[in-house]
Order: structure tokens, then C-alpha cells, then sequence
């Protein structure tokens, strides 16, 4: 048997109470209505209450004003009159156990997320990418797995993107046509979402999504405060991001059934940001999630202007509702009154659609499941009022709440592991090693031709000036020789020279 919360009292008898029963909570809800009409008070008084009760709570904090949840509140004139009118003495003002969180680690511990855990589906939606560029992206991260190369942070992608823009041909076979336009798109539109600061949600230590589950040592369940002030300005990082940690939730949880009460309830602010622009298959995604994941025992709570923000097959499956004041100006305003009064069981007592815009400040429309879990008739009631603050804490008294904060130290050091952008700075620099090797090779080759030539031209030249020398020599040799036959004829042709030759020759004859 679950809890009952309250959360309203009726606007026709304040001694009657309007109920959400806890075992009925992940059967998710809406909080709609104008602006300025309350939507934020209601969103703390459920966020409150589930804490009080154990249930942790993730919410996101657009304007900046919900952070006075983790300030205790006090009485003033008008605060006190608003409780009389309800018929209640006091308040117990408390401060709820808050985690601040923020992706640029500013007002609160950072949260990350790689590049693989977040996959191409979502970051082609936050890149505002069409069919195409989605299945180039889609084909990075297959050419990434394949070669072992993991996407851990924002240079991973780009140096993946760089590496496959640069080898498409190659991959081509294996991968598909990779062009080139869809390429520079992607990579364009990553700069783009860096200049945004996007490039500080993916990185490590990654988020644990579990971390968001957890009760301090009252039992009272943690409120994770998601800073989206400066969050709001990229409209795209901030729908994916929310739709990431549903996702996560979804693989990480177990399957519960039916508990007495939710294990995280979710506020989605600015719900139409969720479904603006959605690809098909990523409204598809978002469809099954909000239909699957009541049975991991989260509750999934909108909070937007109209419910004309919310797909027809989602609003459907919202079984708590508080509808504030809505405003009919303009015909599409009075189709929104109209679709929600038509979402609303009938109450006899009052025509729906009329009290829509006749609602004060802080008063609703409210249904809820009953105890059997059909919904309620519709009920015209006052919110409780919160037992926080309304004023905004301030940075010193958010400073203080983070450094003693559960997960303080956790998440705040970046870890940079080696992953695909050092694979590829190695293997970049292994082949400008490979190609200056090559060219001081090429370089060597050419300087020892030059050096053979010369070796060679020496050679001939040295041959030359010997074949001169022994030609001199040669010269030499005979010029001697002529000079001494000459010389010998010149003896022999004389007196001395003829007495020689007779003797020998009387000698020679003479033997004869």
C-alpha cells in the first residue's frame, strides 16, 4: 500500500483534501499551464513531498528559482494568510537534501557522458543532422568499433570524423559512400556545438545515472537539481541530455512492477523542447522509453505551457495531472483549452473549459489515479503551499552544499584516457616517421649516386692520367733507347767500333 501526498486542497471546501497516491506516481504526469500561474510552486511542492517520503527526485531548474528548495522557508504576512485561507495553522518549513548538477560544472558537480555511451541517434539530434548526415555518422561509429578506436570525448569524434573524411575512399567498400558534404556537415555542426559548450558534456569520469538514487540519513530522497539557466540557451543539448539519462535509467534499472512507491520521479521542464524537431525514429525512441520505463519505477512529470506540447499517444499515457490558467486570445490558445479540458474526466459540479481560464494563481485543475489506479474526476483546488524557500539560495550558500555533497570530488577532476584521438595522433605521427624515413632514404639513395658518379668520374679520370703516365713512360723508354742506338751506331760506325766488329768476326770466322 503506497503513500498518500498531499498536494492540493479543493477550492469549494478547504477541509478536503486532493490526493496523489505514491503506488501510482511512475504512471508519470503533467503540470501545465500560463506562465506566472504557479507551475513552479506546484513542481516543489511534488518535488517535496516525494522526497519526504523517500523517493529521490531529478528536476531542472530553467530560471534558477528552484534552487530555494534547499533552503528551509519563513513566514511572512502574505504566506501566513495564503495557509489561513487553507485552513492550516503552520507550516513545517525544511529545506529538502539537494545535489546540485550542472554540465559546465559551474553551479554544480559536472556532469559527462562519452561519445559512444550517448550514441549517433541522440548526437545526430543534438547536431540537428537530416536522414543522410545521421547514417554517415552512424557508419563513424561502426568504422570506430571496428578498428578498435574508442569515442570517449570531443576530440575523439573529431579526430574520427578527420580520419574517416580523409580515407572514405578506402572505407568506401566496407562502409558505403561516405560524402564528403555530409562529412564537413557533421564536423561544422560539432564546432558549432562546441562554441555552445557542449564539448564539456562528453568526456570522463562518465555520469552513473544510479548516482541520482540516493536518501540521506533521514530517509529522505536526494532532490538532483539540474542548473539549465545557461543550459536553456542550446535548446537541442539540453532535450538530448535529459532523453540520455532517461535512456540510461531505462538499460540500468531493473524491472520492478508495481511499487508502493516510485524509486526517482523526473521532471521534464520545458517539455516541448523534447519533441520540437525530433527525427522519427528518435520520437519513437522517446515514445517507448515514456512507455516502458514505469515498470523500472521511475515517474516521468512534464511541465509546460499547453499540452498541445505533448504528442496525442504521450499525453495519453500522463495519469496525474494539475492544470493551471491557460489564456484563450487566439484560436490556437483556445484549442489548447480545449484539449486540455478534454483530457480531464468531467465534474458535474463546473464546465471544465471554463474554469480553465478563470483559474487564480497557485489554483488548478487536478486528477490523479485513484486507489485503483482510473482516474479521478477532475477537482478545482489550491496548492499547498512548500516548506522551502521562495527565494533563490545564493552562490556562497550553493558553494557550501556542493563541497559537502555526497558525490563532492567525484566527478569534478577530468580523466583523459588513451582513446581514438591518441590512436590516431600515433598513428599520424607513425606515418610521418614512415614517410620522413622514406625521404631520407630516397635522399640518402640520391646523395650516394652522386657520390658513385663522382667516385666513378674520378676513377676515369685517375685512369686517364695513368694511361697518360705510362704513355710517357712508354715515350720515355723509347727516346732512351734511340738516343742509345743511335749513340752505338755512331761507336760502331768509328775506328774502335770497326776493329770490334772485325775481331769478333775474324774471331767468329776465324773458328771456322
Amino acid at each position: 500500500m503506497g503513500t498518500p501526498i498531499l498536494i492540493a486542497k479543493k477550492s469549494s471546501d478547504h477541509s478536503q483534501d486532493i490526493i496523489l497516491h505514491s503506488e501510482f506516481a511512475n504512471r508519470h504526469g503533467l503540470i501545465a499551464g500560463a506562465t506566472g500561474t504557479g507551475k513552479t510552486v506546484t513542481l516543489k511542492v511534488l518535488a517535496e513531498n516525494f522526497s519526504r517520503i523517500g523517493v529521490p527526485v531529478f528536476l531542472a531548474d530553467a530560471k534558477g528559482d528552484v534552487s530555494s528548495i534547499a533552503k528551509a522557508g519563513s513566514s511572512n504576512p502574505k504566506f501566513d494568510e495564503r495557509i489561513q485561507s487553507l485552513g492550516i495553522d503552520s507550516i513545517p518549513f525544511e529545506a529538502s537534501p539537494t545535489i546540485f548538477w550542472d554540465l559546465f560544472g559551474e553551479q554544480g558537480h559536472p556532469i559527462r557522458t562519452t561519445v559512444s555511451e550517448i550514441g549517433p541517434l541522440l548526437l545526430a539530434q543534438m547536431l540537428n543532422l537530416n536522414d543522410t548526415q545521421e547514417g554517415v555518422l552512424a557508419a563513424v561509429f561502426r568504422v570506430a568499433d571496428d578498428q578498435g578506436m574508442l569515442l570517449l570525448d570531443f576530440k575523439d569524434l573529431k579526430a574520427m570524423l578527420k580520419y574517416v573524411s580523409e580515407n572514405s575512399e578506402s572505407l568506401k567498400a566496407e562502409y558505403g559512400n561516405l560524402s564528403p558534404a555530409s562529412l564537413g556537415a557533421i564536423q561544422r555542426n560539432l564546432l558549432a556545438l562546441g562554441d555552445q559548450g557542449g564539448d564539456q558534456f562528453f568526456g570522463e569520469p562518465s555520469l552513473n545515472i544510479l548516482d541520482f538514487i540516493q536518501n540521506d540519513e533521514k530517509g529522505r530522497g536526494y532532490i538532483n537539481l539540474l542548473a539549465a539557466d545557461k543550459l536553456m540557451n542550446t535548446p537541442k543539448l539540453y532535450a538530448t541530455f535529459l532523453l540520455w539519462m532517461l535512456s540510461e535509467l531505462f538499460e540500468k534499472l531493473p524491472e520492478v512492477g508495481d511499487l508502493d512507491k516510485p524509486k526517482l520521479v523526473f521532471f521534464f521542464d520545458e517539455a516541448h523542447l523534447l519533441f520540437d524537431n525530433a527525427s522519427p525514429a528518435l520520437q519513437e525512441k522517446i515514445k517507448q522509453v515514456i512507455r516502458l520505463i514505469r515498470s523500472k519505477g521511475v515517474g516521468i512529470y512534464f511541465i509546460t505551457q499547453s499540452p498541445l506540447d505533448v504528442p496525442e499517444d504521450v499525453l495519453g499515457q500522463l495519469g496525474n495531472r494539475v492544470q493551471h490558467a491557460l489564456r484563450a486570445f487566439t484560436p490556437k490558445d483556445q484549442k489548447a483549452v480545449k484539449t486540455a479540458a478534454d483530457t480531464f474526466r468531467a465534474n458535474p459540479d463546473f464546465k471544465v473549459d471554463e474554469a480553465i481560464t478563470q483559474l487564480a494563481v497557485g489554483e488548478a485543475l487536478i486528477s490523479c489515479l485513484d486507489e485503483q489506479g482510473t482516474p479521478q474526476i477532475v477537482e478545482r483546488g489550491m496548492i499547498m503551499p512548500p516548506y522551502s524557500s521562495f527565494n533563490p539560495i545564493t552562490p556562497e550558500e550553493r558553494q557550501a552544499l556542493m563541497a559537502n555533497s555526497i558525490v563532492a570530488g567525484v566527478y569534478e577532476n577530468v580523466i583523459d584516457r588513451d582513446s581514438a584521438y591518441e590512436i590516431l595522433q600515433r598513428k599520424v605521427a607513425e606515418s610521418e616517421q614512415q614517410v620522413q624515413a622514406q625521404a631520407e632514404a630516397v635522399e640518402q639513395a640520391k646523395q650516394q649516386a652522386i657520390l658513385d658518379k663522382e667516385q666513378e668520374k674520378q676513377a676515369k679520370l685517375q685512369a686517364k692520367e695513368e694511361e697518360k703516365a705510362a704513355a710517357a713512360r712508354a715515350k720515355m723508354t723509347q727516346d732512351v733507347i734511340g738516343t742509345f742506338a743511335k749513340s752505338a751506331a755512331r761507336t760502331l760506325g768509328g775506328p774502335t767500333g770497326q776493329k770490334l766488329v772485325r775481331g769478333l768476326l775474324g774471331s767468329l770466322f776465324g773458328k771456322r
